[in-house]
């Protein structure tokens, strides 16, 4: 089935090849070099756990190069699965911070799109986000480099990190900008914090669709906003399994959220890290939650209506699924 996925970070993609090449460049470096010692690398204790871990690999990429090559790497990856589409979220700042320019980040990035299309089909757009707190000007910087240099399938704004140490409503000023030059507002909330912080995300920062969100099964009021509203969330069901989100597959909310009418999307997050891809987490709905054919052609469709891809692109989609 051809899909769409809308939560995907450029890192987090990064295959084991990918990763162990790039800390073969950096030997002494806190990231392992031999395969085994990398999977346990990826056990993650908690989410702040896994922010940790994130930020080491993310530190590994140095060069206009390196960011090219996570590019195409992950579009042959998402190519597996089948995707016709993917929105890219890039932590702008945190490859600058580490020494890249603005403008070798912005031309690696349109190469690595170019790329993509001509050898994997793949269609690729980006969401630039506010790492957290990591900017320390609660994502002015972000929304600088999104808007300033704003690189070619530039779509969104988002807003990720560790939650409980970044309230969503802190961040409204950064949104504002993005919003204004024409952005579409697409941040974090509700993955690790109450569903209080998905409201605010809703009114301080004007958000079009949630990642994750999964906490909003906790309010009847919140359900029926999202669905009233067709304001979408971006579910992970493997992530949320792999950062101790949730305990056990069977505890996940979201067939709740679809009996509410919310509208779910399916994606991966950090496949890389998560040993998962988008065909894994539609087999993990059918066989964990008993969803049938036409349940997953639903949510792929409701992916398809939720991107921001152009026109042309979802009706082509929407036509394949159709024929199915």
């Amino acid at each position: 089935m051809p899909k769409v996925e809308l939560h995907l970070h450029l890192v987090g993609a990064a295959s084991l090849d990918t990763v162990l090449t790039l800390a073969g460049n950096h030997p002494d470096g806190p990231v392992p070099t031999d395969e085994n010692e990398l999977r346990e690398f990826y056990a993650f204790t908690d989410f702040r756990h896994f922010i940790e871990v994130y930020g080491k690999v993310n530190d590994l990429v140095t060069t206009g190069e390196d960011v090219t090559t996570l590019v195409v790497g992950l579009a042959r990856d998402a190519a597996r699965s089948n995707v016709r589409y993917a929105e890219v979220t890039v932590s702008a700042t945190s490859h600058l911070r580490v020494g890249i320019a603005p403008d070798e980040l912005t031309e690696a990035l349109e190469r690595g799109r170019a790329a993509a299309k001509a050898d994997h089909g793949v269609e690729l757009a980006w969401i630039f986000d506010v790492p957290g707190l990591c900017d320390q000007d609660f994502g002015l910087t972000s929304a600088d480099y999104a808007t300033k240099y704003r690189p070619d399938g530039t779509v969104g704004f988002g807003l990720g990190g560790f939650e409980a140490d970044a309230p969503r409503a802190a961040f409204k000023d950064a949104f504002a900008r993005a919003r204004d030059a024409g952005l579409h507002c697409v941040p974090h909330a509700g993955e690790t914090t109450p569903s209080s912080e998905i409201w605010a995300a809703l009114t301080h920062l004007h958000a079009e669709r949630i990642g994750h969100g999964v906490s909003a099964v906790d309010d009847p009021d919140l359900l029926k906003h999202l669905a009233d509203h067709g304001i979408p969330l971006e579910v992970c069901p493997t992530s949320n399994l792999r950062t101790g989100v949730i305990s056990q597959l069977s505890t996940h909310p979201l067939p709740r959220l679809l009996d509410a009418g919310v509208a779910v999307t399916l994606s991966t997050d950090d496949p890389g890290m998560f040993h998962t891809d988008l065909d894994h987490e539609y087999v993990l709905c059918a066989e964990e939650f008993g969803l049938g054919t036409s349940d997953l052609a639903a949510i792929a469709l409701a992916g398809v209506d939720a991107s921001f891809a152009p026109d042309e692109t979802k009706s082509a989609i929407r036509a394949e699924i159709a024929t199915l």
